[in-house]
């Protein structure tokens, strides 16, 4: 709630609140969305999530690409997001440090974490293959519309 009108907080602790506030929800919504991958394949949503991601961005793996795109795009730390808007559509955005796209007025629907914590140990620099990774992780069927 707190994050949805950050305008309401007292300016003197509203960064606090975008920072912690904002990375713990971030984060808890990360670490839901992903799953083991034993069986070494790009996981895929199905159904309504699918049919809505291929409207949006006319296929799964156009959808991949641009994430993929917007998340390179990043500079320094922050995040990239599969949202809905306010008018169910779906789109891709960025947020920078710990923002979220609940300050938006937008529903996170996909998240991934672009800070070098989250990437560097096992990847180090290489972020477009950490991005890669990442759909091999997503549990589809977390990711609610």
């Amino acid at each position: 709630e707190l994050l949805t009108d950050l305008n309401k907080i007292p300016e003197e602790i509203r960064g606090a609140i975008r920072n912690h506030g904002g990375g713990h929800f971030n984060h808890s919504f990360f670490w839901q969305i992903l799953k083991s991958n034993k069986i070494g394949k790009i996981s895929r949503p199905v159904g309504e999530l699918l049919t809505k991601i291929e409207k949006s961005f006319e296929n799964y793996e156009n959808f991949q690409k641009l994430f993929k795109e917007s998340a390179l795009n990043r500079f320094g730390s922050g995040w990239v997001w599969l949202v809905a808007d306010k008018t169910g559509e779906l789109k891709i955005i960025s947020t920078s440090n710990q923002d979220t796209p609940l300050e938006l007025g937008q529903q996170p629907l996909l998240g991934l974490d672009l800070w070098e914590h989250a990437y560097y140990l096992k990847y180090q620099n290489r972020r477009a293959d950490f991005i890669d990774a990442f759909f091999y992780l997503v549990d589809w069927d977390t990711v609610l519309l």
